[in-house]
Order: C-alpha cells, then structure tokens, then sequence
C-alpha cells in the first residue's frame, strides 16, 4: 500500500492538505505509484544549500485509471523554514478535461495556497467549453475568494493567463488556510465528476484530438518555463539543476 505521508514533517498543515488530496486521487481513481529502483520514491531531492545537508524532499509520481500521470513535489527545509508540496495531475494530451492541480505552502510564519482546474482550450474562443467545464466551479470559487485572512499571491500576468479565471492563488493566515479544505474538495469533486463524464462534443465545437494534444503541449512548456515562474530559479539553488531538469520533463511530458 502506497504511503502517503512518506518524509512527510508531522504537524504541518501544506503536508495535510496536500497529503489528503493526493489520497483522494489515489483511492478514487485507482493510482499506483512509479518507484525508483530501490522501491522508493521515484526521485529524492537532496540539498546543495551549503547549511544543509542530505535529502530535503521528494518527486513522487503515479499512474493509472483515466490519468496521463500525477506528479507531485514535496520540500521542507527547515533552515529556511520551507515547507512546500505540489501536486499536478494530468489527464491525457487528446483529453478535454483539465489538469487539477494543488500547492499547499508555509514559509516562515507564512501560508500560501494554489488551486486550479488548468484549462484545455482557449476560454475566450470556446464559450461551451468554459461553460460546461468552468462555471460550475463559480460558487466555490466565491465562497473560497471570501475566506477572511486571504490577500493575493505575487504572481506575474503571465502566469495568470495560462491558468484559468477561477484560479485560487492566495497567501493566507493559518486559519484561512486551513478553511481552504472546503474549497479544494469541492474543485476536486468537480475534475472527478468531469472524468467521469467526460467534455461533451457540443461543448468541443470541432475541435479534434490532435488539436488538444498539440494546444496541450505547448501550455505546459509555458506553465514550466523557468522564465514564466520564477519558482524555478529559486529551488534550483536548492536542489540543483540536475533535479530541476528531471522534474520539469515529467511535468511537461514530452515522453506522453
């Protein structure tokens, strides 16, 4: 049985929140984890900060059921009170069914959150589309961007215009933060429902599986460019350029 809390640190609530939402995926879609060779995580991350030592997190990923493949990215550092867990999960390149998508933060007395169902096809050229697949997201949407103790993330337009308008990305209080639970499952019960049902062919408009897989492609690149998310510069003083590199390629899928 997969172990969800592995290197996971014990009172943290990013590591709750990220661990029981990964646990959902798994449970309800069936996922096994790919492992390393030695049976464990598929990549560990270990520190070249110069005042820590050894592993400070790992990749871990997962296939199985309707999925292309689910990533995830899990670093505390401690000596930078860092503590940071990512989660991506794709669906097929020739799907119509967004990724889902999770970070959970705490830096320093700091809390910070992302949430978002990423976009298959152009919104502004595909109303159906944005419709059937997006506004049922729109009362939890609201009821999340309520929360008090939530101010906005520091993120780019850029990075705002390759996710989706109902995009979650906020810094919050711990309390916030931790009533932010309510709005992930109900984002998440939503992608399950969509796989289930799948994106009806009205809502397609003609557009074909080559061109989702193409479109598909190409966003990634953009959401995973160094250039567009500055995330990248930041831990690869942490973990190096080699572990940057792997960790990209498996979210952009190139291999798909």
């Amino acid at each position: 049985m997969t172990n969800i809390l592995h290197g996971l640190p014990e009172g943290s609530l990013p590591a709750k929140l990220y661990a029981d939402t990964l646990q959902r995926l798994i449970d309800i879609l069936g996922l096994q984890e790919v492992t390393a060779a030695d049976g464990g995580p598929y990549l560990p991350l270990v520190s070249q900060l110069p005042m820590v030592q050894g592993e400070v997190g790992v990749v871990r990923v997962f296939s199985g059921g309707p999925l292309f493949r689910v990533v995830t990215c899990s670093l505390t550092v401690l000596p930078i009170q860092l503590d940071s867990h990512m989660l991506f999960a794709f669906t097929p390149g020739s799907s119509a069914v967004p990724h889902f998508t999770l970070d959970a933060v705490k830096a320093g007395e700091h809390f910070a959150f992302h949430l978002d169902l990423i976009p298959r096809l152009d919104l502004g050229a595909n109303l159906a589309y944005m419709d059937e697949v997006f506004s049922p997201l729109t009362p939890a949407y609201e009821a999340g961007s309520a929360i008090e103790g939530l101010s906005k993330a520091h993120l780019s337009p850029r990075q705002h215009a390759i996710m989706s308008p109902w995009m979650l990305a906020n810094r919050a209080s711990e309390e916030a933060f931790a009533a932010i639970e309510t709005a992930v499952q109900a984002y998440q019960q939503h992608w399950f429902q969509l796989l289930e049902q799948g994106v009806s062919p009205a809502a397609l408009e003609g557009v074909t599986a080559g061109d989702l897989a193409a479109r598909n492609l190409r966003n990634k690149r953009i959401i995973f460019d160094p250039d567009v998310d500055p995330v990248w510069q930041r831990i690869t003083a942490m973990i190096g350029p080699e572990a940057v590199a792997a960790q990209r390629a498996l979210l952009i899928g190139e291999d798909e």
